[in-house]
């Protein structure tokens, strides 16, 4: 199993036991550990795992962190958990005490579900107040994925993840601001987009004004680039699907394999019968195929109205399509009755036509 999957795996276990996880221990055991063992490391031998390692540093307190990854006999990672339950940001002044009195280079905090990554990017030895790298292992993206990959014991390479921490901190500080900025513009934001397209003075009214025009021409644009890629992606898929139809049906007409009857075509003619009460009949085609004889609408693969199953010489077959395009076979005993599933055959084209 890879790592990718190790992690995944771990966080369909998450989410099926916590709510069943009552204590901090429990959320160690159950959580954390697995956590640590997907990393690479072996949690019950004391060279590689260390459990409440002394990070006291005026040696009176006795504080101790619940893990330390080490490596060659020095603390690489210190860990620090709490229960699943708990609101993580009340303890990173606990982690950064434990970092200042350790030679650790990284610091996480976690409570089994939320995992900080922290080091000392702005002043040595000092825990910065932000983590570099912040995850929900029950909703873990591929890319933070492959960050956290590089803490794995075969990878390990401080100098390597230091590199992309800082990048990583500083794109996840911007990504947070600008997500802000979306759904309140800030006044200096609000004036360095007003001055771009209004040259007069910027009054209270205006500048009031100008913040809720900011922020739905942000969300605007957005919604727009959103509505554009789905478009292209759409229309690719399409692009594919009806490229493949074609191919198929022209390799099956060389074979001498498809065999259009008036059977089928009698059926044709009773679809477009009933379905120009909702549409225009030059909108709805044929295409025949080996197995199957398909109208669709619009002569798109991706708009089938119905398909007819007349090849069979003991049993014929209509399909409906229902609103996720799942074909449904009904058995027919003649082609009067394609007539009991005009509700169907219409539903399916106004369900298309709206979509447009």
């Amino acid at each position: 199993m890879d790592f990718k999957d190790s992690i995944k795996q771990l966080a369909d276990k998450v989410i099926l036991l916590k709510d069943g996880i009552q204590t901090e221990e429990a959320t160690k055991n159950a959580f954390i550990m697995p956590f640590i063992n997907v990393l690479g490391y072996d949690v019950f031998n004391p060279l590689e795992v260390v459990p409440e390692l002394d990070c006291d540093l005026t040696k009176k307190k006795g504080e101790k962190i619940d893990y330390s990854i080490v490596k060659d006999g020095q603390p690489i990672i210190l860990i620090e958990c709490k229960h699943w339950k708990q609101n993580l940001s009340l303890h990173n002044t606990q982690l950064a005490r434990y970092f200042v009195a350790s030679k650790a280079k990284f610091g996480l905090l976690t409570n089994g579900i939320r995992y900080l990554f922290y080091t000392d990017l702005e002043n040595q030895n000092i825990m910065d107040e932000k983590p570099f790298l912040d995850f929900d292992i029950t909703d873990i993206k591929d890319y933070q994925i492959e960050e956290l990959k590089k803490f794995h014991k075969s990878y390990f390479d401080v100098e390597n993840i230091l590199n992309s921490a800082s990048e990583l901190k500083y794109a996840s500080e911007l990504k947070n601001i600008f997500a802000t900025e979306i759904l309140n513009p800030t006044p200096e934001i609000v004036k360095y987009f007003a001055k771009k397209v209004y040259d007069g003075v910027l009054t209270a009214k205006l500048q009031e004004q100008f913040t809720e025009l900011v922020k739905r021409a942000i969300s605007s644009y957005i919604s727009e680039q959103i509505s554009k890629r789905l478009k292209t992606a759409l229309n690719s898929e399409e692009e594919i699907e009806n490229s493949q139809t074609q191919l198929s049906a022209q390799q099956d007409e060389e074979d001498g394999k498809i065999i259009t009857t008036q059977e089928e075509l009698d059926g044709f003619m009773i679809v477009k019968a009933i379905v120009r009460k909702v549409v225009d009949v030059n909108r709805v085609v044929y295409r025949d195929a080996q197995s199957y004889f398909a109208i669709l609408l619009d002569d798109n693969n991706r708009k089938p109205i119905c398909r007819l199953y007349f090849n069979s010489k003991s049993k014929k077959y209509i399909s409906t399509f229902d609103a996720e395009r799942k074909e449904i076979k009904h058995e027919i005993t003649d082609l009067n009755d394609i007539f009991n599933y005009e509700k169907e055959l219409c539903g399916v084209i106004k369900m298309y036509d709206s979509k447009q």
